[in-house]
């Protein structure tokens, strides 16, 4: 199991690392960089939706961002899951070839938004009020009282955070 309590300071190094290491591959045609973005939406969007039971294949995941078609006798839940994270991907990265990245709690807030707009607009870009619980493991995600604390905890650490939280 990943260590989910890692400085993040670890984090930003390895990934520093690895950018180094693409950056030595560019620059990329623009329909490169557009097949490379299209692969790792459907691809991460489908895993992620895939973990949380979601029961889009990858190919129906690809069919439904890229045309749009929806799957018959699939649930209408499954199809919003995928369109708000292919939503909130691309304002991912949209965010992210800016310069300088910022993560502030407002783009937190906002990928949370466009994630669950199409699901729960009511909570969408709200922190959570209650306790949640992951099937299938040991492991328990703070409680929402504890969620301010972790806010401030990023914001000692992670410098930049500390300019939108």
């Amino acid at each position: 199991m990943t260590n989910l309590r890692r400085d993040p300071r670890d984090l930003l190094r390895q990934i520093d690392q690895h950018k180094s290491a693409i950056d030595g591959h560019r620059p990329l045609t623009s329909a490169e960089l557009k097949e490379l973005d299209d692969y790792h939406k459907i691809g991460l969007t489908y895993s992620s939706n895939a973990l949380e039971g979601n029961s889009l294949t990858i190919t129906e995941t690809k069919v439904l961002l890229e045309d749009g078609l929806t799957v018959g006798g699939k649930p209408m839940r499954d199809a919003l899951e995928a369109i708000g994270h292919a939503a909130a991907y691309d304002f991912m990265l949209a965010q992210a070839r800016q310069h300088p990245l910022l993560v502030t709690e407002n783009t937190i807030k906002r990928l949370h938004k466009l994630f669950y707009q199409g699901i729960d607009p009511e909570q969408a870009g709200e922190y959570r009020a209650r306790q949640v619980f992951i099937t299938g493991t040991d492991f328990f995600p703070p409680s929402a009282e504890d969620i301010p604390a972790i806010r401030s905890a990023i914001r000692r650490t992670v410098p930049q955070a500390d300019r939108g939280m």
